[in-house]
């Protein structure tokens, strides 16, 4: 299905949220993505790192109790979506109980990254949306990172085709 043009290699993005509205950021993919070219970023996994409003500050002391929001999607939604949502690529939820139990959730829907070189989710839009929410918010900010390792390949004619039309019907 894909060729690779390189090895696996890591975006990054931090979203910092300062109230409990929506926060949003974007990775731009122009670079990597090239129409002409059938040339697509494969995501092999998305990891998210939930920090303080300092390096060195505390979930804790930072969030309270209440919960983190993160998601990554290949469409700009406007705010959280459903997990059978097409356009959602990874989501993860950190609740923080009033008794200090921290529980984290990664969810990986609606693909399941594998271990293989050709698993993955293969994105052609030209940006990735990063959404996240608090329930709550003790300190002055609750900082998520977001680091999604990837890899550029090139895609045959029929398999660009398709994830480009799939891509657009998501958007519907």
């Amino acid at each position: 299905m894909a060729t690779k043009k390189t090895a696996i290699f890591t975006l990054t993005e931090r979203v910092t949220c300062t109230s409990t509205s929506e926060t949003t950021a974007t990775f731009d993919l122009g670079s990597y993505v090239d129409v002409g070219d059938r040339q697509a970023l494969q995501i092999h996994s998305v990891d998210y790192i939930v920090q303080g409003d300092t390096p060195s500050a505390t979930i804790a002391s930072s969030l309270g109790a209440g919960e983190a929001q993160c998601q990554v999607t290949d469409l700009n939604r406007g705010g959280l979506v459903f997990a059978n949502d097409r356009a959602l690529v990874s989501s993860m939820r950190l609740i923080l109980d009033t008794d200090g139990y921290l529980s984290n959730v990664t969810d990986l829907y609606p693909d399941n990254f594998g271990k293989g070189s050709d698993d993955g989710r293969f994105v052609v839009n030209d940006q990735l949306y990063v959404t996240a929410k608090l329930s709550a918010l003790a300190g002055s900010a609750v900082n998520i990172v977001v680091r999604v390792n990837a890899s550029i390949v090139t895609l045959s004619q029929k398999d660009f085709m398709a994830i480009a039309i799939q891509s657009t019907a998501a958007d519907n």
